[in-house]
């Protein structure tokens, strides 16, 4: 437990104010159970998601770098947290080629002169994800001090999709030994729910991709993705398969009711993000954490471990 993160800058993006609402409202309560302080960034932008990038990716780092330097020059915070894997991993992103490449500082400035605000320079915040400010701030004796209702019998799956540590030489302070988070087998999800009660299972395929980039473009091959991890939760024992990205989150949910209406494949797991999980332990309602917000149901799966 550190005091290093008590209060943060919160950078929710776009995904949290849309599809992602479930995971806003619970991370929000979280945080005023356990006694931290979510300052939200003013006047935020897209990070630039898929869609900028996939167009021009020095324009996608500029969008990162103007909420880093809004941080940096109005807030008197130096840590900046997302809970969106995709945000957390692009504003991660610019943080790395602004220190590597000139041409992206070159445009940034450019841009940020002709926006009429400072430059962001590298090493002026630092990035984190929900995981990381939880995991740190709080701990997971933290957590177990503060259970209310125990997720015991609550089998798990842990997902954290693919840009949670991916590309590796953007995440510097990851596989450092020790307790620090590691890229290959990540373990802060699994930590914090354990310490909540649950029963994490085995599961291979927690850093698989969902096909949330193809969603759009590609429906087909984005249901086979979601469908080798909802069957491969399956055998596993999973009760939830537990998120930690809004577009994972929501892809998982889509697809399993694509499969299904259209494709008549029927999976069993429900999908829950982590802050919604750890907030029922803490003795909060599911409507103050967003659950009823979900696509995929639990009600019936929570009454029945006793969290309803």
């Amino acid at each position: 437990m550190s005091d290093k993160y008590k209060t943060v800058a919160y950078y929710p993006g776009c995904a949290l104010e849309g599809t992602g609402h479930g995971y806003n409202r619970s991370t929000k309560a979280v945080a005023r159970k356990l006694g931290l302080n979510l300052v939200e960034v003013p006047n935020w932008n897209c990070c630039g998601a898929m869609e900028v990038k996939n167009i021009d990716p020095e324009i996608q780092n500029y969008l990162s770098a103007r909420n880093l330097s809004i941080v940096a020059e109005k807030m008197s915070i130096d840590t900046v947290m997302a809970p969106c894997n995709g945000c957390y991993h692009n504003l991660k992103k610019v943080e790395h080629d602004i220190a590597e490449k000139p041409k992206t500082q070159e445009v940034v400035d450019r841009l940020s002169q002709k926006a009429g605000h400072a430059s962001y320079q590298a090493g002026e915040v630092e990035t984190i994800h929900a995981l990381d400010w939880l995991k740190e701030a709080i701990g997971e004796d933290g957590i177990r001090e503060r259970v209310k209702n125990s997720l015991k019998g609550l089998k798990i799956a842990n997902y954290y999709g693919c840009m949670y540590t991916r590309p590796r030489n953007i995440f510097p302070e990851k596989d450092q030994g020790g307790d620090s988070e590691s890229t290959y087998q990540p373990h802060y999800m699994d930590d914090l729910l354990r310490a909540a009660g649950a029963e994490i299972v085995d599961y291979p395929l927690k850093t698989a991709c969902c096909g949330g980039a193809h969603t759009l473009a590609d429906s087909d091959t984005s249901t086979k993705l979601v469908l080798n991890l909802l069957q491969t939760a399956e055998p596993c024992g999973a009760d939830v398969i537990a998120t930690e990205c809004p577009t994972c989150h929501s892809g998982l949910e889509m697809h399993q009711v694509r499969a299904e209406t259209e494709f008549g494949i029927k999976t069993s797991p429900k999908m829950l993000y982590f802050t919604q999980l750890l907030g029922l332990a803490l003795g909060l309602s599911r409507r103050k954490l967003g659950i009823h917000e979900n696509v995929s149901d639990a009600k019936e799966l929570l009454k029945q471990k006793g969290l309803a």
